[in-house]
């Protein structure tokens, strides 16, 4: 992460995009203000260089360089040996929902990924907790003291971020976000969206496309 500062001194960042640990990112836009510095992702690829937030994005990067150097099917089979169960893309906010819930215990680790890796599937606490191999009461009493939410809510912001970067990165119609992610249909996303962004899925898109504002 900090190792875009040594970039940055040797003059490889100027005019590029980049990133670090978001507790860097204001010492290194001040330190190098040639540098277009976007504290709040992943990684960052911009042309030959690559940078990263902490120790477990420089994984997804590595990763990334392998599904460009060698192709996504040995990507997949490299992120399998590590049990990285999903790789993040460099777009993802360092502030993510699983960031935000940090879990304390593996169970309640394992039950999170298995409901991001089946978003579209219904997740009931049945379900999650048959993947944390508790009981339901037993799951839900330690999510919620564990994560401070209820399943039913952190599914649920699980399932907008995976929508809105769904929205921002791809051409997919509405109703393919909401089925890929869980939703019942278009307008459940879009009352998800309107509750939890306070806009319509439709702004998110047209705000991705029109990109950031001029200097």
């Amino acid at each position: 992460c900090t190792g875009a500062f040594l970039l940055a001194d040797a003059g490889l960042l100027d005019g590029r995009r980049a990133t670090t640990h978001w507790h860097w990112a204001d010492a290194l836009q001040q330190r190098h203000p040639r540098v277009q510095v976007e504290a709040d992702r992943i990684y960052i690829a911009d042309g030959p260089a690559w940078t990263s937030a902490g120790m477990t994005a420089e994984m997804d990067l590595a990763l990334a360089l392998v599904e460009k150097d060698l192709g996504a099917d040995i990507a997949r089979s490299v992120a399998h040996r590590l049990v990285m169960h999903q790789r993040r893309s460099g777009g993802q906010s360092q502030h993510s929902e699983m960031l935000r819930l940090a879990p304390k215990s593996d169970r309640i680790q394992q039950a999170l990924e298995h409901a991001r890796r089946n978003l579209a599937q219904p997740l009931s606490v049945e379900d999650l907790a048959q993947a944390a191999s508790l009981s339901p009461r037993q799951f839900s009493r330690v999510f919620t003291a564990e994560t401070g939410q209820s399943p039913a809510k952190a599914i649920e912001g699980l399932r907008l971020e995976a929508a809105r970067l769904m929205i921002e990165s791809s051409r997919h119609p509405l109703e393919v976000v909401a089925r890929e992610t869980g939703f019942r249909d278009r307008r459940h996303l879009r009352e998800a969206f309107l509750r939890g962004f306070g806009m319509p899925p439709q702004s998110v898109r047209r705000d991705a496309r029109a990109g950031p504002p001029a200097p």
